[in-house]
């Protein structure tokens, strides 16, 4: 507590590995130094990348006030709750733990913090989507603190062509929360000597948005359909969409055309309409209007993301897309003239192997032990390579004989059995139907993941037609699935599957 009634300013900057967080901090320091500020900077680094972020924390005092009072101030180490004028958040999750630790109040804190998202390691493994929701962080920011100043920081700083410490000093200046000029920022940027022109422009561009000036503006919604002007040979299926979907159901229903179409070729997307109008069917008879058409919705989603499951081919396909490659230098600020080296550890089994062959020859190649010691190690694929590139692109070009391979097959089999399933319950029992076509959410990935997923999948499909005509099987399936999703072990599942047979019982 200071006696003369002067606080000193405290600041909190918030930033992931290999943002710049330090940099932004040294800044800072050295900003509220040339305006005449005792500054005491201190740190509390994160566990991991994206386990948890790094805490700059800074504290000033004027010079001024030091020399009429004739002593030192005494300043924090550690943001306190409820006691931090300003926040910087270098992603929209972090501005999230600030308020949850209790730094932001709405009497006093200026919290700054980037609307884009990089996503947690718990976010990463979920099983199902694990992704937070960052509506929730944004209504809360508004509630908690005194201003709110939110903006896409890592777009702005590409726009720039420098890093996105940049973009938050330019906020943190323009924000107006410090006695600071803007000139005395750019001094300081001038000073460390390093990117200073492209440090300059980013840091003009957060300035600027930080103040609402120069927001992009999303294109007229006249020119995004021109931009995604689709095929000729789509047309016709688009309009079959129009013309045999209910409304809601459009937006699943053209998405998955999309996917499908570009998993295999034309033909599969007219499967996946004939399979959807089937569906359209039996949701119509059901009395789908009166309950928001949940089960063609539902199916118009989660059919595309069975039909195009991962197999080799697809894995391959991805891998050596060029938008990939752009993706890559992008996330990692590569100029035009530098080289940006990408290594792929894949590790395929013999399952792999033998769901990628005609199914005869798959079928008997997936049993023969004496073949999985070629597959037990993992692979380096350094895809950014000439011959490594070229070997996975030939690989992807098995999409064409894809329909004749031992996994199409058994995963056709078990679409059509699903959709059996569903069609059956969807006259006598509609919420169940519905649930019954949300347990695909169970089946993704490949290897080891996809074994599990269909594992699980295929003991809840057993539950059900155990439990068949039973009360409340619709939420029955909805605890089994949400247990499968919970626990990659299978253990959660197996001891609710234990309470629904005792329950039965």
């Amino acid at each position: 507590m200071q006696t003369s009634g002067t606080r000193p300013i405290s600041i909190a900057i918030m930033a992931l590995g290999g943002q710049g967080g330090g940099v932004m901090a040294d800044w800072t320091v050295r900003a509220a130094e040339l305006a005449n500020f005792r500054a005491q900077y201190t740190s509390v680094q994160g566990v991991a990348q994206r386990t948890g972020a790094t805490i700059y924390y800074i504290e000033l005092f004027p010079e001024t006030e030091i020399a009429a009072r004739g002593k030192e101030p005494v300043l924090a180490l550690m943001p306190v709750p409820g006691d931090v004028d300003v926040v910087v958040a270098s992603e929209l999750m972090e501005a999230g733990r600030a308020m949850m630790r209790g730094f932001v109040t709405p009497e006093r804190t200026t919290l700054i913090g980037s609307s884009h998202r990089v996503f947690a390691i718990s976010e990463k493994i979920a099983m199902a989507d694990g992704r937070a929701d960052s509506g929730a962080v944004h209504e809360a920011a508004q509630a908690r603190a005194k201003r709110w100043i939110a903006f896409d920081m890592e777009a702005t700083a590409r726009e720039g062509g420098s890093v996105i410490s940049a973009v938050m000093f330019g906020a943190l200046a323009g924000s107006g929360a410090l006695p600071i000029p803007r000139d005395v920022f750019e001094a300081v940027i001038r000073e460390s000597g390093k990117a200073v022109p492209a440090n300059l422009a980013t840091f003009a561009l957060g300035f600027d948005r930080a103040r609402g000036i120069g927001m992009p503006v999303a294109p007229p919604a006249a020119a995004v359909v021109a931009a995604v002007e689709p095929p000729a040979v789509v047309k016709p299926l688009l309009a079959r969409i129009d013309a045999e979907m209910p409304f809601i159901a459009r937006e699943f229903a053209i998405e998955g055309l999309r996917r499908t179409i570009d998993f295999q070729d034309l033909r599969y997307g007219v499967l996946y309409l004939d399979r959807l109008k089937q569906a359209a069917d039996w949701d119509a008879a059901a009395g789908g209007s009166t309950r928001r058409h949940d089960l063609i919705r539902e199916l118009a989603r989660h059919l595309a993301l069975w039909m195009t499951f991962d197999d080799t081919f697809r894995v391959a396909d991805l891998k050596t897309r060029s938008s990939r490659f752009e993706r890559f230098r992008r996330e990692v600020n590569a100029a035009p003239d530098q080289i940006v080296a990408v290594t792929e550890f894949m590790h395929p089994r013999l399952q792999e192997v033998a769901d990628s062959l005609p199914a005869a020859l798959g079928s008997w190649a997936a049993r023969q032990a004496w073949l999985g010691r070629w597959f037990a190690k993992g692979r380096k694929v350094q895809t950014s390579s000439l011959r490594g590139f070229l070997m996975l692109s030939l690989l992807a070009t098995g999409r064409r004989w894809r329909r004749s391979t031992l996994r199409f097959q058994r995963e056709d089999a078990a679409i059509n059995g699903w959709l059996d399933r569903v069609q059956r319950l969807a006259a006598s029992d509609y919420a169940t139907a519905v649930e019954v076509v949300r347990c695909q959410k169970l089946i993704r990935g490949y290897g080891d993941t996809n074994e599990r997923g269909s594992h699980n999948f295929g003991l809840i499909m057993a539950a059900v037609d155990a439990a068949s005509g039973h009360a409340g099987l619709a939420l029955r399936i909805r605890r089994l699935r949400e247990a499968a999703l919970a626990d990659e072990k299978g253990a959660r599942l197996a001891e609710v599957l234990a309470e629904a047979t005792a329950e039965a019982a």
